[in-house]
């Protein structure tokens, strides 16, 4: 299998820095096998069927495929609010693109 890279969002660095150094060294840990395709991951379904998540313990971190050579991890956060802060983010977003510049 070939060895992807892994792209960070600044939200996803600033997260994996605030955490303790334990959780830290499993998140980086985490991320650095995803580069040769091991972790827990699994793809998302429903609105955001277009990404998947990495498991690391109580934290979830949201990736992205873009093409063969790069995974993008977009954001992370806990288990109990990733999915709902990610999908409120992704609004926005969507929303201050149609607004008129």
């Amino acid at each position: 299998m070939n060895a992807r890279r892994v792209r960070l969002t600044a939200q996803v660095v600033e997260f994996v820095r605030k955490q303790a150094p334990e959780p830290r060294r499993r998140i980086r840990t985490a991320l650095a096998e995803l580069a040769s395709g091991r972790g827990d991951v699994k793809q998302l379904e429903g609105p955001l069927q277009a990404y998947c998540r990495l498991r690391v313990g109580p934290f979830r971190m949201i990736l992205s495929y873009d093409d063969a050579k790069f995974v993008d991890c977009i954001f992370a956060e806990r288990r109990g609010i990733v999915y709902e802060v990610f999908a409120e983010t992704m609004i926005e977003r969507l929303r201050s693109k149609d607004r008129p510049s």
